[in-house]
């Protein structure tokens, strides 16, 4: 039976939602499977805890899927993006001397946790990938210091996609440890970590993946994982799960080491029921979706003299992003434009000095030209 789109997204009538590079829509199912395991609660409490337990390895099946892992051993369930940033910063053994390599355009998790090593020596080295040869930039920023390089493999404010194979070929070459955030890939386009050699692979679910806050997905090679030295711990993290009563504990072998207390219950029944939509559709599907949308945005921006494009317009550069500006408005402009836009129901960003857009697979084309329409029949206040 064809899947019911409109019926999986019931959005208010007239709500243009075009913003999941910062918070996704929920599906119906979702929604649903949280209203249900409220109410399962509400009743029996964890009557059924075996049956969530199943939940559990449910999500790390389907996210070993979307992240391209070998196993569902090689996925830690966290809270966010940061949190998996952060076992990495804390867990490499640095020495005075190291550096660490990524672009001078990263969300500002992805610098701020490798300027807090500063305090170790741990040189933060930004590469410049504002040119024609971004990967070529970042390889050339990297030298025989280099333990880490860390990139988005989107940028959250132009949606430029890396050649993530380019970049691990380079790092494995050198021994340097390739760590991506992925949080504006997973969820819209394909990705496997093992063709590109990615070492660590991070990613909140509140975005393209159409879940909660509050969960995220933490992948690590498993020879990438015996590096980090663990600094968290609890009952949840050790070999021996579940035995109460031994004395003597081990970290486990999967990643799940890196959980040391209670899982996010909640939050992983909202993740696992978003995730089981993209399962139906297929994630071919969905990227096919993901940057028609994309494509459509693109041509009509460089069509449109008014309008000027801050995303990349190369195909293999494209991802779910599309940001735009229009030359006859300055920042205090763009900052009216955006104001105006989501108080008309067009659910969109601010970044770049641009207004984003980022329509996922769902989202019907004509939202997308009711909205461009609107950013150019806009009028400033005099």
């Amino acid at each position: 039976m064809e899947l019911d789109l409109a019926a999986e997204f019931p959005l208010r009538e007239g709500l243009l939602y075009l913003n999941h590079a910062a918070v996704g829509v929920w599906p119906k199912r979702t929604a649903e499977a949280v209203k249900a395991f409220a109410d399962e609660n509400l009743h029996q409490g964890a009557q059924d805890y075996p049956r969530w337990m199943q939940m559990e390895q449910s999500l790390r099946r389907r996210l070993a899927g979307l992240v391209g892992a070998p196993s569902a051993a090689d996925i830690a369930l966290l809270k966010n993006t940061s949190e998996g940033l952060s076992l990495i910063a804390s867990g490499i053994d640095w020495h005075v001397g190291d550096n660490i390599v990524i672009s001078n355009r990263e969300f500002p998790s992805n610098r701020m946790v490798w300027e807090s090593l500063a305090v170790r020596g741990v040189e933060l080295r930004q590469a410049d990938i504002s040119g024609d040869d971004p990967e070529g930039a970042l390889i050339a920023c990297m030298n025989a210091q280099t333990r880490l390089l860390s990139v988005s493999s989107v940028q959250f404010a132009d949606g430029l996609r890396l050649d993530l194979n380019q970049l691990g070929a380079a790092c494995r070459q050198h021994e340097v440890l390739l760590c991506v955030d992925a949080i504006q890939s997973l969820g819209a386009l394909s990705f496997d970590a093992v063709s590109c050699k990615a070492d660590f692979v991070v990613a909140d679910g509140h975005k393209w993946m159409l879940g909660p806050e509050g969960v995220a997905v933490f992948y690590s090679r498993p020879a990438a994982r015996e590096q980090l030295k663990l600094s968290q711990f609890g009952w949840h993290m050790v070999e021996h799960y579940g035995d109460f009563d031994r004395q003597e504990w081990q970290p486990a072998k999967s990643a799940r080491r890196f959980e040391p207390g209670s899982p996010n219950m909640l939050g992983i029944c909202a993740l696992d029921a978003s995730l089981s939509l993209f399962g139906e559709v297929g994630m071919g599907a969905v990227e096919e979706g993901v940057l028609q949308g994309a494509y459509w945005l693109t041509r009509s921006v460089l069509e449109d003299e008014r309008l000027e494009l801050l995303s990349p317009a190369q195909p293999e550069r494209m991802s779910g992003i599309v940001s735009l500006r229009r030359h006859d408005l300055d920042a205090a402009g763009h900052a009216a434009l955006y104001r105006y836009l989501m108080e008309s129901g067009v659910i969109c960003a601010l970044r770049g000095g641009g207004i984003r857009f980022s329509p996922h697979f769902y989202t019907p084309m004509n939202q997308l030209e009711e909205a461009l329409d609107r950013v150019v029949c806009f009028h400033p206040a005099a």
